[in-house]
């Protein structure tokens, strides 16, 4: 497993990472041994960067981080996020107590005294606008409670509310060979400023996996099944933006493109990975072998300059008229 250095802290983590969406709920069931399992599977590979939200089964996963880190001695780099737990809900998740009491119920649950990266989670434009969390964030800071703060973003006029900010040490983007904008339009401003681009959702909510078909169901506690269209959170999201039937059939367009024997999952976190302004990327898994699978993205060689301009122009052209929320 390769390595590559969190900009504004100066700290190696690995360049794939552990998204622990799935280990906390709307995946369908994921049983306490099989989280145990998929953070053991995850170390074991060389995955230190763990990401998780204290939203996530209302902080089942980052108990279960927590856990693990107890029996296990293990400390990977812990990047939780805030703002959409439902008490006390929006907008009173942003005021000042609020965001500390947050912020110390993550300590807890994961059982340390400091968090090396807490971010916000896709809160609302009007709130970032105000600037008033950022001021909290650096005051959690100075008393030790956090390392770095960031943002979990949804669009680019959140992304540049952000980078206003000097001491914003990361933004968590959706970037994937479906949704290629981010290299374009944040990439390089954000290599300038030393602020750790974190890459979410690089298999599209498992669209890149290729093992999806029009018959495949998901359970109703899903958000794959539930949000589909966008009906419970940010249409942007789940399938990166797009409707599902066409998610499918542009994953056939891309077996004409993959070279032959390449394992598509593979190839689509390589993808990423060839990108230098990407700090880490952070699938998530349900399954120990899918953990496994994903860190062999840090192992393949980088993709040809005309496959990435292949790529570039597919996604632009077949793709991109068809993603919604990527504003």
């Amino acid at each position: 497993m390769k390595h590559r250095s969190f900009p504004k802290l100066s700290t190696p983590v690995s360049e794939v990472g552990l998204g622990c969406w799935q280990i906390g709920a709307e995946w369908g069931p994921v049983s306490d041994e099989t989280a145990s399992r998929l953070l053991h599977a995850a170390w074991d590979a060389g995955i230190d960067f763990f990401d998780t939200a204290d939203v996530y089964g209302h902080g089942r996963s980052e108990r279960r981080i927590g856990r693990f880190m107890r029996e296990s001695g293990a400390r990977p780099f812990l990047a939780t996020k805030l703002g959409r737990f439902p008490e006390p809900g929006w907008p009173h998740n942003f005021r000042p107590a609020a965001i500390r009491r947050h912020v110390e119920n993550s300590l807890r649950r994961l059982g340390v005294d400091c968090v090396d990266l807490v971010q916000l989670h896709c809160v609302p434009l009007e709130v970032l606008e105000r600037g008033e969390v950022f001021d909290v964030l650096r005051q959690l800071r100075a008393d030790g409670l956090i390392r770095a703060f960031g943002a979990s973003i949804e669009t680019f006029r959140e992304a540049e509310i952000c980078l206003r900010e000097p001491d914003c040490a990361s933004l968590q983007v959706i970037f994937n060979l479906f949704r290629q904008e981010p290299r374009d339009r944040l990439f390089e401003r954000c290599e300038a400023q030393g602020v750790a681009i974190l890459a979410r959702l690089p298999l599209s909510s498992g669209l890149l996996s290729g093992k999806m078909s029009a018959s495949s169901q998901f359970t109703p506690d899903d958000h794959r099944h539930y949000n589909r269209d966008g009906a419970a959170f940010h249409v942007g999201e789940t399938f990166t933006g797009l409707p599902f039937a066409r998610g499918l059939e542009l994953v056939d367009e891309l077996r004409g493109i993959v070279p032959a024997g390449a394992d598509l999952p593979v190839f689509a976190q390589r993808f990423i990975l060839d990108h230098p302004a990407v700090t880490t990327i952070i699938p998530g898994a349900t399954k120990p072998s899918q953990v496994v699978g994903n860190a062999r993205a840090s192992d393949e060689a980088p993709l040809s300059a005309a496959m990435h301009h292949r790529l570039a122009a597919w996604e632009r052209e077949r793709v991109r008229p068809h993603v919604r929320g990527h504003g």
